[in-house]
C-alpha cells in the first residue's frame, strides 16, 4: 500500500469531520470515528494534526483561504453592486455546499470551546463576511441603487442568517437541494430588502 502524504491525509482527515458533522452531528466527531471514516488508524491522525481543536482550526483557516478570500475579491470587483451581490451570495452558498458541515461546526463548535484560537478565527470568518457584504451594499447605497435609510450594519447581520438557513435546508432535504434555486430566492429576498420605498 502507498503511504499518503501529510497533506493528502490531512485534507482527507478535515473532510471526514465534516461529513460526519453534516451526516451524524457533532457529537459523533471522534478520532475513533474520524479514523473509520477516513479508513486509517486513530494513532495516524495523531500524526497530522496534534488535537481535534487543531483539525478544526485548519478547517478555518480553509475557510478564510478558500471563502473569505474569494468573497473579498468579488466586493472589491467594479462591477454594479447588484452583481456583486448576487455573485458575493452565490459564491458563499456554493461554498458551504460543498464543505457541507462548515456552517454546523463554526456557529456551534467555536462557540462552546474555551478556546481563544477558535474563538478568534470564527470572529475573523463572521465579521469579515459582515464588512464584505456590507461594502457592496454601501456602495450600492453610495451610487443611488439602493434605500440610504438602510442599515448596513443591521442588513450584514441579518445576512448571516442566510448560511444558518442554507444549512437547515440542506439538512431537511438531503436529496432534493437545488442550489441555484436557493441562491437565486435568497437574492431576490435581499434586494427587495435594499430596493428604495
Amino acid at each position: 500500500m502507498i503511504r499518503k502524504s501529510t497533506d493528502v491525509r490531512q485534507v482527507e482527515i478535515k473532510s471526514a469531520v465534516l461529513a460526519i458533522i453534516f451526516r451524524d452531528g457533532l457529537k459523533k466527531v471522534s478520532t475513533k470515528n474520524i479514523a473509520k471514516e477516513v479508513g486509517i488508524s486513530e494513532g495516524s491522525i495523531f500524526r497530522h494534526f496534534a488535537s481535534k481543536n487543531e483539525i478544526i482550526l485548519s478547517i478555518m483557516d480553509d475557510v478564510i483561504s478558500g471563502l473569505i478570500e474569494s468573497l473579498r475579491g468579488i466586493s472589491l470587483e467594479s462591477t454594479p453592486p447588484p452583481e456583486r451581490l448576487y455573485k458575493y451570495l452565490c459564491r458563499t452558498i456554493t461554498y458551504l455546499i460543498e464543505n457541507k458541515g462548515i456552517t454546523i461546526l463554526l456557529f456551534s463548535e467555536a462557540s462552546y470551546e474555551n478556546d481563544e484560537r477558535l474563538i478568534t478565527k470564527l470572529n475573523t470568518i463572521f465579521n469579515n463576511q459582515k464588512q464584505l457584504a456590507g461594502k457592496i451594499v454601501s456602495d450600492g447605497i453610495a451610487m443611488g441603487t439602493w434605500d440610504e435609510s438602510i442599515s448596513v450594519e443591521d442588513f450584514s447581520s441579518l445576512y448571516m442568517g442566510i448560511p444558518i438557513t442554507l444549512n437547515i435546508e440542506m439538512i431537511l432535504n438531503k436529496n432534493g437541494f437545488e442550489r441555484v434555486n436557493f441562491c437565486k430566492r435568497m437574492f431576490d429576498l435581499v434586494l427587495r430588502i435594499l430596493e428604495k420605498k
